[in-house]
């Protein structure tokens, strides 16, 4: 379910803030950093980064779902 892809990245970002003192800069650098891992054959996870002291904006995705 896409709701549980997102609370995962979500968790991911929280992590990192915790952790680091700034948000991640992209998606990548959470697989990188902090083992997210989710089926990009079946999400699309949009992830919009203002800067690193703004929580990012994430958006999931089913693919080929209908929005």
């Amino acid at each position: 379910e896409s709701g549980l892809v997102r609370d995962a990245v979500r968790s991911a970002i929280l992590t990192c803030y915790a952790v680091e003192g700034a948000y991640p800069p992209d998606i990548d650098y959470l697989k990188r950093n902090y083992g997210l891992a989710f089926n990009e054959e079946l999400y699309i996870v949009s992830y919009d980064s203002f800067a690193s002291n703004v929580m990012p904006d994430v958006r999931v995705m089913e693919r080929g779902a209908d929005r």
